[in-house]
């Protein structure tokens, strides 16, 4: 695998890496509809967990200074920039998942599949980016209206490519030197060229395993739209959240708490029928591959007092009794 290694070396530490989970900022079920009351707080906690104590009092000055669909009195806050001191943020890369972007457009077209050379693949490829980057322009906006310096960064026109679905060439150094400059750079899931199939779907998963290996983050968080890992289909009568998982040096894992008699460590997991990227199944299995290299995992409900919690690393030392969610980790 190609990878730009010349730059890798970060100023600052990486405090976290965070998963907006598709089906956690958007209607996963009502086409290229964004879930507007979650990404907003998500947004907020975002920025409560990337400023130091000593900057988290500052007022919110917006980066976001162009119209707005259905807001009359777009504020243009360029003069409150002049007289504000130097910010002092936690280092953070943001990667989201499309949820009811994108999916529909690379399931109809069999993006994930490949064959460029067929019409409506490639229709299909233009279409699903179109619906992906319109997503990530939204989350960067949503972002930047608390204050947040974010950035987008799509893996397509970062030169991202696969070979048989697998990450072939990845340039780290664009988003190490977006983090050096003090930017948030935010990245998603994207239709990218592979060097067997022609084309297929890079999804935030994938992409966050890497990032992890390559900018050794203190922590990672998973943002989804259920309290973490079940032991089945949490809609179904009796799941039980999965609170603390093991992986081995091996990769392979198992459920530490709570102790279930005769419980697989197999979970059983649905995915909808047009996510075209695995859903949970490939997160537990990037969370594993991430964990066994010394960085915690938490995947935890969006929007809650407990995904803050998560983010603002709270749970590195302790885990509360009343903190919902999953703590993925490597134990020797």
């Amino acid at each position: 695998m190609e990878t730009n290694q010349t730059h890798l070396k970060l100023k600052t530490p990486l405090r976290c890496i965070v998963k907006l989970g598709g089906a956690a900022i958007t209607s996963k079920n009502d086409f290229e509809k964004i879930n507007e009351g979650n990404l907003v707080t998500v947004s907020s906690q975002l920025r409560d967990a990337m400023m130091s104590s000593g900057s988290s009092s500052e007022p919110v000055l917006e980066m976001d200074w162009s119209k707005r669909p259905g807001i009359s009195d777009t504020l243009n806050r360029v003069d409150d920039f002049k007289e504000q001191q130097v910010l002092d943020y936690n280092s953070f890369v943001v990667i989201h998942g499309a949820g009811s972007f994108g999916h529909f457009q690379a399931s109809k077209s069999g993006v994930h599949k490949g064959g460029l050379n067929q019409p409506l693949v490639k229709a299909g490829f233009v279409a699903t980016r179109i619906s992906v980057t319109s997503l990530n322009l939204e989350i960067v906006r949503a972002l930047a209206r608390e204050g947040i310096p974010s950035v987008a960064m799509n893996p397509f026109s970062c030169g991202w490519s696969t070979r048989e679905r697998n990450i072939a060439s990845a340039d780290v150094s664009t988003v190490v030197e977006a983090l050096d400059s003090g930017f948030v750079p935010v990245l998603h899931g994207d239709a990218v060229l592979d060097e067997s199939l022609g084309c297929t779907i890079l999804s935030g998963d994938v992409i966050i395993s890497h990032l992890a290996a390559q900018l050794k983050p203190e922590f990672v968080v998973f943002l989804t739209d259920v309290f973490g890992v079940y032991d089945r289909p949490p809609a179904e009568p009796n799941a039980v959240l999965l609170r603390e998982i093991a992986v081995r040096e091996d990769g392979s894992w198992s459920v530490v708490k709570p102790t279930l008699e005769d419980m697989d460590k197999q979970v059983e997991i649905s995915v909808a029928s047009h996510d075209t990227t695995g859903g949970m199944a490939t997160k537990i299995s990037e969370a594993a591959m991430i964990a066994k290299l010394g960085i915690d995992v938490y995947i935890v409900k969006a929007a809650t007092e407990h995904s803050l919690t998560a983010l603002s690393g709270k749970l590195r030392d302790k885990i509360p009794k009343d903190w919902l969610g999953t703590v993925i980790r490597y134990v020797s």
